[in-house]
């Protein structure tokens, strides 16, 4: 029994002095566990061009603390399973951080595996439920639910009495859902209408019929990019004239390609979006265009400013200790003044969601149009609207 727990105990230590070597090293690997092809394919390579933009920037800038970052992509294929291998692949390799994956259903399964290695991990999804269990290793780049859906909701009951929804049968779509019907619970607007779709459903037809047979005010559309489009197509096809409102994902730059002149008049309300009335956000835009040749949507946004909340998180902790730094995130204050990279500024809560401004859109022309810049909701109560001119 004694030789036993001795050959455990040189075990341990030898992973213990393994893992201790792998931070002690000239880099600080991080690994981009993301949905490069499948259904997520689109929001994942723009999350992860994101990622690739800043870890170019910060090694060109001296590293984090005098270290470069190197970081390696892994494909999830969209699959849940497959991201919960690649995260313990990630963690075996060394990975200091980790980001990714973008959809909710994936980083729900994989975050389980960086917690126990006690592994900081950025993610992109949005269901509540990630943050909402106490995991002190996952951090947003994006809003939770619960910090978007108030400020929609807000518009929504500001001007319709009654609204269809329409959803996405996944842990984001239902985990929308809950959260619109929450928060229109109490107030004058009535939800007319509850339409579940599928993750990957083609034709929206049916769920435009019975939208329009609920005869409701406004439509809220609750699904991931590509079905957006081909709902926003449908809707317009079925001479649906009334608001179709969403959240970011309903008018993402992907969404205007692929709808055409359909997205046409959609609106939302986004975290983030590149045409944003910021210098900040326009120079971003500028650079990622350089880089890539092509327009990046919020998902790119997201990969770039996570990294940079890791750096801000390493120098605040003052060194490359995992647990430090997951830490350190927690209350963050990031100053876009100290910090550039981030564009703007943001602060992330205990559990590891984020406040900031975000955006009212419209999509006119093809592109999105800021129609009032909404304040972090922390100061909502204290500070109104900005309406851009």
């Amino acid at each position: 029994m004694n030789k036993r727990f001795a050959l455990q105990l040189l075990a341990s230590c030898a992973m213990l002095a393994a893992a201790s070597a792998s931070f002690s090293q000239d880099t600080i690997k991080i690994a981009n566990i993301v949905e490069l092809s499948g259904g997520g394919v689109t929001p994942g390579t723009y999350f992860r061009d994101g990622i690739k933009l800043a870890v170019a920037e910060i090694n060109a800038a001296g590293g984090i603390l005098g270290k470069k970052i190197v970081a390696t992509d892994m494909d999830t294929q969209t699959n849940p399973g497959i991201a919960k291998g690649l995260t313990q692949k990630a963690i075996d390799d060394g990975a200091f951080a980790i980001f990714g994956p973008v959809y909710s259903g994936s980083i729900l399964v994989s975050m389980a595996e960086s917690r126990k290695a006690e592994v900081p991990n950025w993610t992109g999804g949005e269901a509540g439920a990630i943050t909402a269990q106490g995991n002190p290793y996952v951090f947003r780049t994006s809003f939770g639910q619960s910090i978007s859906f108030p400020k929609v909701a807000k518009y929504i009951t500001s001007k319709f009495k009654t609204v269809a929804v329409v959803y996405q049968n996944n842990d984001f779509g239902k985990g929308g859902r809950d959260a619109i019907v929450k928060n229109l619970e109490g107030s004058a607007t009535k939800i007319v209408a509850d339409i579940s779709t599928e993750p990957g459903q083609v034709d929206f037809s049916a769920a435009v019929i019975r939208a329009k047979q609920s005869n409701p005010d406004a439509v809220f559309v609750y699904v991931t990019e590509e079905e957006s489009a081909r709902a926003l197509r449908e809707f317009r096809k079925q001479g649906w004239s009334k608001p179709i409102i969403g959240e970011t994902t309903l008018t993402g730059q992907k969404v205007i390609e692929l709808a055409g002149e359909a997205a046409n008049g959609a609106f939302a309300h986004v975290g983030l979006t590149v045409d944003a009335p910021s210098p900040e956000m326009l120079a971003f835009k500028g650079k990622f265009y350089q880089a890539y040749k092509y327009i990046p949507d919020h998902n790119g946004i997201k990969g770039y400013m996570g990294v940079y909340s890791l750096k801000a998180a390493i120098e605040k902790a003052g060194k490359l200790d995992r647990k430090a730094v997951a830490q350190a995130m927690k209350g963050l204050h990031i100053s876009a003044k100290k910090y550039p990279g981030i564009i703007m500024d943001v602060t992330f809560d205990d559990k590891g969601d984020l406040d900031r401004e975000s955006y009212l859109v419209e999509v006119k022309n093809g592109r999105q149009v800021v129609v009032e810049t909404l304040p972090p909701l922390a100061s909502a109560a204290s500070a109104a609207p900005n309406k851009k001119k």
